[in-house]
């Protein structure tokens, strides 16, 4: 059981009003999560305390230094259960994923190989596998989307062939909030010697996440979405394919050594992939942020939020002028559009009545094919969110219409 009011003290942000003088109603979390005191204060405190760059200095900084950035990769492997070495640093899921697509598929597939994608995914899961299939002449291949906007298995597994390399897919879609079930579809994959990579980043925060269990290959997540800094991510990789991955960044501190006659000497991963000097702060965040999760508990921070979204759906259903898109899913996102109200006019809307949502295609631009709208609104729960702030979100989808007000204040 979650102490709401304890937890919501420990948010800064929760505190402001917006410019129209509203108390805040922050809405957005899937774009980007509030961050607690504690991770403020460990990325002040090394700013502070024991500025220094990491694996470099023989100094007493230096070495605090080095130490807390390396205990953060113990606590991400900790947290999604895999060792230390399997661990990557990147700058969030899009770097990831490009690691992914220009590391290891741009060295691994070749000509008329096969990449399986669906309509779903974000931008970031889909455009880095059009640019490869360019380079090496590779087909991509859209798997089905069942009636709850999840990857339909059986569509699936008549897609394989004997060409099909990879299958890059959302764990959570970031607009529908659909679960897609990646130990099954992983299982199918392994079968026929094919490599799944996962999109994690709406997963991650808000569910427990084991690779292990999911025996996925490569999984990746950013920091900022589950209460962490921005510009700081992770990609976990297996790491026998980790060796099978290029370094798209070379320089300082990835390699063991190099000559004047252009041979060099890269370290083992995950340290190959880290080159130049890291986000050291945003690291350090990232620990703390893991730490404050892990305190709460993943599983009540879970059942919590369908406990909100449940909440929502049933409040939002009650109403005349609202279409709803996912209310089957579990997770916290809520597509919707308010009727006659472009998507965009009904986020201003809510803007100036203290309600962060986001409105749009939320870089999932296939997707409003799958749909049949031009875009929606999305209105994403976190466990510091309430019941009381829900109430005032469908009372304001209540005077949708009145969007142009919005303007003329």
């Amino acid at each position: 059981m979650l102490d709401i009011n304890k937890i919501r003290k420990e948010f800064p942000m929760l505190d402001n009003k917006t410019m129209q003088d509203h108390p805040l109603v922050y809405f957005d979390n899937a774009a980007t999560s509030l961050k607690p005191s504690c991770v403020i204060e460990a990325m002040n405190d090394y700013y502070y305390n024991f500025n220094s760059n990491v694996h470099r200095g023989d100094y007493d900084l230096a070495a605090k230094a080095d130490k807390t950035y390396e205990s953060t990769r113990e606590i991400v492997a900790k947290f999604i259960n895999c060792s230390n070495n399997e661990v990557v640093f990147t700058s969030g899921t899009t770097q990831s994923l490009n690691l992914v697509a220009f590391g290891y598929a741009l060295n691994n597939l070749k000509e008329n190989d096969e990449i399986i994608l669906n309509e779903a995914e974000h931008a970031s899961n889909i455009l880095p596998w059009y640019e490869i299939a360019n380079k090496l002449k590779l087909k991509i291949v859209f798997a089905p989307l069942n009636s709850l906007g999840e990857v339909d298995i059986s569509s699936l597994e008549k897609l394989i062939n004997e060409k099909t390399k990879i299958i890059s897919i959302a764990y959570v879609s970031n607009v529908l909030g659909s679960t897609n079930d990646i130990k099954t579809i992983t299982k199918i994959a392994h079968n026929h010697n094919i490599v799944v990579v996962v999109d994690a980043a709406q997963a991650v925060p808000h569910k427990k996440v084991d690779v292990k269990d999911l025996d996925c290959d490569f999984l990746a997540f950013s920091g900022h979405k589950l209460c962490g800094p921005t510009g700081i991510g992770v990609l976990y990789g297996k790491y026998d394919l980790l060796c099978k991955t290029s370094s798209m960044q070379l320089g300082g501190g990835m390699n063991a050594k190099f000559d004047s006659c252009q041979n060099m000497l890269l370290k083992k991963p995950p340290y190959k992939f880290e080159g130049g000097t890291p986000a050291i702060a945003e690291v350090i965040g990232l620990a703390q942020a893991i730490n404050y999760l892990n305190n709460i508990g993943m599983d009540d921070i879970e059942s919590y939020e369908k406990e909100l979204k449940h909440y929502a759906i049933n409040k939002l259903k009650e109403l005349d002028n609202i279409e709803i898109y996912n209310e089957n899913n579990d997770s916290g996102i809520i597509a919707f559009n308010i009727k006659n109200v472009f998507c965009q006019d009904a986020g201003s809307y809510f803007n100036s009545q203290g309600i962060a949502v986001r409105s749009g295609h939320h870089c999932a631009k296939l997707l409003p094919n799958f749909l049949n709208v031009i875009g929606t609104v999305r209105a994403s729960l976190y466990f510091y969110n309430t019941k009381e702030e829900i109430d005032r979100f469908v009372e304001v989808c209540k005077h949708g219409g009145d969007f142009l007000d919005a303007f003329f204040k």
